[in-house]
């Protein structure tokens, strides 16, 4: 076997799905507690294995360390409707686990959008729908690191509706004086007082020139390919720019 298959041989894991609500009408969190110790980075993904040919990734939302009722555990925020079969059907196999009390096979620890904490430029993160997971992940390393030096959180909604932890941001923001969010809505309604149009957009608006920074990026692949089309224009340097999304553009 190669080191790149050992590798992932090795990060494959029966884990127990101890717990599942939603976040939001289409957002469920999602709670696996291995049954043995896992590693993996900040802003990195798993495989859920719905059967032995069938893998569907998602975004681990928590940061390393993160427990559950005191046991290591991994975080999904995984948004499913019916009209979403790839991410609804492994919500359902998930759901069908959790209440059969049956234990669910993962490979963790793939990808390498995962945050870079040796470098010492300030951070963009960038999300859209539920590519907030992704950021969600780094943001939270980045709190529990206390990290000093500037972090500016975006994210994307088509609806206010659509958001959610809103009290756990708001403790982000408020835990350091460079860290900030910004919430921006698509198609806001007339309640919403906060910032609207395009998340991205946003992004360019608050900075003439990106090349200082080291950029997070996550969403649906359309959106990620623009964004880094639209920041590499406006002086983002690709060597520092990061999205999963990346391999497939």
């Amino acid at each position: 076997m190669t080191e790149a298959q050992v590798k992932a041989a090795s990060n494959k894991v029966l884990c127990t799905v101890s717990h599942i609500q939603p976040l939001t009408p289409t957002v469920q969190q999602v709670i696996l507690t291995p049954k043995a110790p896992v590693e993996f980075k900040a802003g990195q993904y798993l495989q859920i294995y719905l059967s032995d040919t069938d893998k569907r990734p998602f975004s681990i939302a928590c940061a390393p360390g993160f427990t559950y009722q005191g046991q290591p555990a991994l975080e999904l925020q995984i948004g499913g409707t019916v009209t979403d079969n790839y991410a609804s059907q492994a919500l359902a196999h998930l759901t069908e686990h959790c209440s059969n009390n049956q234990e669910v096979l993962v490979q963790v620890g793939l990808g390498e959008a995962f945050w870079h904490e040796e470098s010492s430029r300030p951070i963009i993160l960038l999300a859209g729908g539920t590519g907030f997971s992704y950021v969600h992940s780094i943001a939270s390393a980045i709190a529990n690191a206390d990290v000093k030096r500037p972090v500016q959180l975006y994210w994307g909604l088509r609806h206010p509706q659509a958001g959610y932890a809103e009290a756990e941001l708001a403790a982000w923001q408020a835990s350091h004086s460079e860290y900030q969010l910004n919430v921006v809505v698509q198609e806001p309604d007339a309640q919403w007082t906060g910032r609207t149009g395009l998340v991205h957009q946003a992004v360019l608006d608050d900075h003439a020139d990106l090349a200082g920074f080291d950029i997070y990026i996550a969403g649906p692949f359309a959106m990620v390919g623009v964004v880094r089309d639209a920041f590499l224009a406006q002086g983002a340097q690709r060597t520092q720019m990061y999205a999963d999304a990346f391999a497939w553009l």
